[in-house]
């Protein structure tokens, strides 16, 4: 009988070991897949892709026992070979190879040459090749830093004393409303794709007072825009005990802070290959959306079109604005007009015309909604009566208030739209492992 004890540590080495110790001139065995073969006569490069990025081996004829004219890209391999310093290689060192095993081999030719630095392709061969071309190095770099914003997003809050929560995401109805919704036949019931964790995260602010989430989350909108995705990840917390929705915005700040911060430290690689300059956080401006809109309207000579909400170009002015005025490429907006959000959102006490409620645009586009929610049962009761709708139809929700929540809020970020901002992409399916929006399914 066998038992199985735990991971056991493999005999191949990875990039960070060798750039962390003390390899030179010893011989090791690494593992990865071809990236490419530079073939010069009796001395060949193949580049190694691994997870960590890329790695140079030297070929030699006569002292690498191995047939290269065996050898294709994108081959699973092992290979043997000593550590050199190499400055001009990757990470400052190469392999000259002993031995090359060949664990599989590709079935067939590349469809698209991925080996190049950039891939100078258009967008819809990189998602209909999607499989192929997120082995890229420019790909993988853009997916490598998403995967920093969202452990910034974790790492941080778990300091600040948040519980990481899962909700479902078939629900019985959507938490915003409206006609956007993905509608299922859930064995004889009628259900949802949820819009939104929202009832979820402020139930559980009743259990754990401090709580986030990062899930997909779901929009049947019609929209074919470059900002607009049909299924996305959306990063929520929602926080109890609270003076004021600002403690939320403050929250986000420090967040945003803390990941930037986590990124510049070991992210550099990704950012680097992408030439993204990191923005500055420490003071973000906030302005309420009436002046706002006032404002971009005398700058820029805009007549103000809809006073209940911003279009995306006045996004984009404001955006604008408080770049050139404060030097900043963030900018809360707050206080939203109160029919143009959920009947859950706090209406500000001094005008109920207004909610206590914000936005946080990112050169230009809202890449977060929030604001303090309404935590007394009668309230949200009146609220949601003046606006039509039967309380008995989300019975299970208002049971939170009937039996007691402190003042709370909270905030969702959409990731996707966050990292397309953060690497200046002119498209959100840039920033998407596989997109689903009005045209695509598959792969």
């Amino acid at each position: 009988m066998e038992f199985i004890k735990g991971v056991k540590q493999k005999e191949t080495v990875g990039i960070m070991e060798i750039c962390s110790g003390d390899y030179e001139g010893k011989t090791v065995q690494m593992e990865g897949s071809v990236h490419t073969i530079r073939d010069m006569g009796d001395v060949a490069f193949v580049i190694l892709r691994k997870a960590e990025g890329l790695v140079q081996c030297v070929f030699e004829e006569g002292k690498t026992a191995f047939d290269l004219s065996l050898l294709k890209e994108e081959s699973a391999i092992r290979v043997t070979g000593m550590v050199s310093k190499e400055d001009r290689a990757p990470r400052g060192f190469e392999l000259r190879l002993t031995a090359i095993e060949v664990l599989s081999q590709p079935a067939e030719v590349m469809p698209i040459a991925i080996s190049k630095w950039k891939l100078n392709t258009s967008l819809e061969t990189k998602l209909a090749l999607r499989p192929i071309t997120l082995r890229n190095p420019m790909e993988r770099a853009k997916f490598k830093i998403q995967e920093g914003i969202v452990r910034g997003f974790r790492d941080f809050l778990h300091k600040q004393g948040f519980t990481e929560i899962r909700t479902p995401k078939i629900v019985a109805r959507g938490a915003e409303g409206g006609s956007n919704v993905f509608k299922l036949d859930y064995f004889n019931k009628k259900a949802e794709l949820g819009q939104s964790p929202q009832f979820y995260k402020q139930t559980m602010v009743g259990v754990y007072d401090r709580v986030f989430e990062v899930a997909p989350v779901f929009r049947a909108e019609k929209h074919n825009t470059t900002r607009h995705l049909n299924e996305y990840t959306s990063m929520d917390f929602e926080m109890g005990y609270i003076d004021g929705f600002e403690e939320i915005m403050e929250m986000e700040a420090g967040m945003l802070k803390y990941t930037f911060a986590l990124l510049s430290k070991e992210y550099e690689q990704e950012l680097k290959m992408l030439k993204v300059d990191l923005p500055d956080v420490s003071a973000i401006p906030a302005v309420r959306f009436d002046e706002a809109k006032e404002l971009v309207s005398q700058k820029y000579d805009r007549k103000i079109r809809n006073p209940y909400d911003l279009e995306p170009e006045e996004e984009a002015l404001i955006g604008r604005y408080f770049k050139e005025e404060c030097g900043s490429d963030f900018v809360f907006v707050t206080h939203y007009q109160s029919k143009k959000r959920p009947f859950y959102a706090m209406d500000d006490p001094a005008d109920n015309r207004f909610t206590l409620s914000f936005d946080l645009l990112f050169k230009g586009l809202e890449i977060t909604t929030g604001g303090q929610r309404i935590h007394d049962y009668d309230t949200i009761i009146k609220k949601m009566e003046s606006r039509g709708m039967n309380p008995e139809d989300i019975s299970s929700y208002l049971m939170i208030f009937q039996y007691g929540m402190p003042p709370h809020g909270g905030l969702g970020i959409g990731l996707e739209r966050l990292t397309m901002r953060l690497l200046d992409e002119a498209n959100v399916r840039e920033t998407t492992l596989f997109p689903r929006d009005v045209t695509r399914l598959e792969p």
